[in-house]
């Protein structure tokens, strides 16, 4: 197997805390009622502060398997509108806090994607869908002219506990992690995931199947004016927490012979929370006058 990076660090912690979770559940479903019933006159409301003639408020349920190896955390919950930029700094960034499980020969990347295939299987067996944030990064270009660097890492993440994170540059796409990429019973979910498959498949020739956009699940759910919404966005909107993109690393080389720890943590954090966004975002009812189904290309 590859190389597995430690998990010492302190700020390497799971998103929210149950209370944090049910906190955002509540705020949430409040926004949403108030902005379907404004408040009446103030005369009109009764002391506790609610109109009296108020429906009761609809609440989602948090999927259980968002609760799982959630460490504690001292940010206070908050949710806030995504068309305000003003509270961004009061967020708290957001870093995968799970075992990264890094390949980068043939023989470790397909341990991994043998790995992840019986993860697959597993989730079949249990008559389970299994989702999987899926991510990519290659080497950018900064000259006219110049294309970019084919797709150097590919990183993959089904659970809250372990992500696996690829070095494609060196190892290619063998066989079982191409059995994987073109599996149709798994679902790979990530903000302009179409895009990342496109470049998989002409810098490899790959196809990657079974695909979820995030953002158009998020204009399907959170209703409103239809934006492009960034994972940053998403994540900020969603969890109220901050997903760090430092340009040393984002816009670095990923072509290195070995990945950086702030590399791996970086990768695995993008597919994390694709993951975790998705799971999320399906408690969601559709937003009124949007029932349209799921975006999902194959």
């Amino acid at each position: 197997m590859g190389s597995e990076t430690p998990n010492s660090d302190s700020d390497w912690d799971y998103p929210l805390t149950d209370e944090d979770l049910r906190a955002i559940d509540s705020a949430f479903s409040s926004a949403a009622a108030t902005s379907a019933h404004p408040p009446k006159r103030r005369h009109d409301r009764d002391r506790s502060g609610a109109s009296a003639d108020s429906p009761p408020q609809i609440r989602r349920r948090l999927p259980d398997s968002l609760f799982v190896r959630i460490s504690p955390c001292s940010t206070r919950s908050r949710f806030h509108s995504s068309r305000s930029n003003s509270h961004l700094s009061s967020f708290r960034e957001i870093n995968f806090g799970g075992r990264i499980i890094y390949s980068r020969t043939v023989e470790e990347v397909e341990r991994a994607a043998k790995e992840l295939l019986d993860f697959v299987e597993a989730k079949k067996r249990n008559e389970e869908q299994c989702i999987l944030g899926l991510d990519i990064e290659w080497r950018p270009t900064f000259r006219r002219g110049v294309p970019p660097g084919k797709a150097a890492v590919l990183q993959i993440c089904g659970h809250n506990n372990c992500c696996h994170v690829m070095h494609i540059i060196h190892s290619g796409i063998p066989e079982k992690l191409q059995i994987l990429l073109e599996d149709r019973t798994s679902l790979k979910v990530g903000v302009c995931i179409a895009n990342d498959a496109s470049k998989v498949l002409q810098d490899y020739n790959v196809s990657v199947s079974a695909l979820a956009e995030l953002s158009d699940l998020a204009n399907q759910k959170l209703g409103g004016v239809p934006k492009k919404w960034s994972l940053s966005s998403l994540t900020e909107t969603l969890i109220c927490r901050q997903l760090p993109k430092p340009s040393k690393i984002r816009l670095g080389n990923w072509e290195v012979d070995v990945l950086s720890k702030e590399q791996l943590k970086y990768a695995a954090t993008d597919a994390y929370i694709s993951w975790y966004l998705y799971q999320v975002l399906k408690t969601y009812p559709d937003s009124a006058g949007n029932t349209s189904a799921e975006t999902v290309s194959t």
